[in-house]
């Protein structure tokens, strides 16, 4: 490992894990362990790696393909592990992923997405699934009067989009997180689109990006309403933005944000295999592939495990290690300045602790740059990562953390990362899009959601 963050040295890779635990197994007798993780309509995700057939190694084994679960599971989403190959394996999967087990956040999250039971299989070679993967067409068009609503967790943007020109776009600081009413979240919602159907003659269309799982355009699962009673989110949160729809009177496509960060950034470049990463609340991340078609995914990598090292920060929803949310989110940036040992104003809220390292960094202070070198260090490793899983051509990145100089500083960083450890995906460009579609791009490719019919 050529590169240490400087305020995370105990930092683990995972890709330098699963790249040193492949060639440990390589000198030893080995067997061969496929993974299937199912989701609706029976398309699923196939992962095949070799493992040590030593049962002195099961527990070295075990570490691994936990991890590899773990991040199939955010990545394609599903409801039924499949093991093939390994009934240790299995038997700690299927008691991790139980209503009690280290797993259990999984186990709900995942039973609530796809509204069926979770499962854990083992088979054998012969009842193995077959690969079923899905390809979905989205987004693109962008005529007629729309409206590109962002739902962030800091602030709300809307634009309002006539046959492909943006006649006008605003920003809208809230704390939907903070709120148990729904109306909160609700009237906000309202209050922005309404905004942005003023600036029109009419509206043809509404497409809305907004963090979270969405199923046919209703909310399954959103950390926008987080404080939102369970009863109150299946009465009036599930469907709100059809309702909203319906109150003025448009079609409405829902999409989760990082999906529409990777086709803001395919509709740019006018290119396909596109990794959108949307570094701010959260991370958000979508994907469009080499068709350029959504894979029908979650793409949930705040909750993915990027940092091998058991001692890492923990999410605290999740309540795992490691997870990308504590990577590549202004959370980041906030653990490291901590780290470097700044001590931050108290009462200030993540989104402001941020803007303080922002305003360091304008100013050039040498903690601040350090701060950002190890974001970049973090994404370096990771991209390589995510290439076990994606194939990728672009990587775009967006979102509040990667706003101002700091961002260059992440980008420089990710890139020498990659040239220096992994040649093999060294022809992947980083980019960011320029400040002005940094902040307003998701909404405007929110616009282009929907296709009038």
């Amino acid at each position: 490992m050529k590169f240490t963050p400087v305020y995370d040295k105990n930092y683990y890779p995972m890709i330098v894990k699963l790249n040193e635990f492949r060639e440990a197994v390589k000198k030893e007798e080995s067997k061969t362990l496929k993974i299937c993780v199912e989701r609706n309509k029976g398309y699923n995700f196939i992962y095949t790696l070799d493992i040590f057939a030593a049962e002195s190694k099961k527990e070295e084994n075990y570490g691994v393909v936990e991890r590899i679960i773990k991040t199939i599971l955010w990545v394609a989403g599903g409801y039924k592990i499949i093991i093939c190959g390994d009934k240790y394996i299995y038997e700690r999967i299927k008691s991790a992923y139980s209503k009690t087990g280290e797993r259990a956040f999984d186990e709900k999250f995942m039973s609530g997405v796809y509204e069926r039971p979770f499962e854990v299989e083992l088979v054998e070679e012969k009842d193995f699934p077959e690969a079923k993967s899905c390809s979905l067409k989205v987004g693109g068009h962008l005529d007629g009067c729309r409206i590109g609503f962002d739902a962030g967790g800091s602030d709300r943007k809307v634009s309002a989009v006539i046959d492909g020109e943006v006649v006008y776009s605003e920003e809208v600081v809230w704390h939907p997180k903070l709120n148990s009413d729904w109306h909160y979240q609700y009237d906000g919602i309202m209050e922005s689109m309404k905004t942005a159907a003023s600036k029109m003659p009419r509206v043809d269309a509404i497409g809305v990006s907004s963090a979270g799982v969405y199923v046919d355009n209703k909310i399954m699962v959103a950390s926008l309403f987080l404080k939102v009673p369970e009863e109150d989110f299946e009465k009036h949160v599930k469907t709100m933005y059809m309702d909203i729809a319906k109150e003025i009177g448009a079609p409405i496509e829902v999409a989760n944000d990082g999906d529409v960060t990777a086709l803001a950034g395919a509709i740019d470049l006018k290119d396909t295999a596109v990794l959108g990463i949307a570094m701010g609340t959260s991370e958000a991340v979508g994907y469009i592939n080499r068709e350029g078609c959504l894979e029908g995914w979650l793409n949930e990598l705040a909750f993915a495990p990027v940092d091998y090292n058991r001692d890492a920060m923990v999410d605290e929803w999740s309540g795992d290690y490691g997870c990308g949310v504590k990577y590549f989110s202004q959370d980041s940036v906030i653990k490291l300045a901590e780290s470097a040992g700044f001590k931050f104003e108290e009462g200030l809220s993540p989104a402001e602790k941020l803007k303080v390292i922002q305003k360091l960094m304008a100013e050039g202070d040498e903690m601040a740059k350090n701060i950002y070198a190890c974001i970049g260090i973090y994404l370096g490793y990771t991209i390589a990562y995510y290439s076990e899983f994606y194939d990728i051509k672009h990587g775009l990145l967006l979102g509040r953390v990667t706003s101002g100089k700091g961002g260059d500083i992440i980008l420089e960083k990710a890139n020498e990362v990659l040239q220096a450890e992994f040649p093999e995906y060294a022809k992947i460009k980083l980019q960011m899009p320029d400040e002005s579609n940094k902040r307003v791009g998701q909404s405007i490719a929110a616009a282009s959601l929907p296709e009038i019919k």
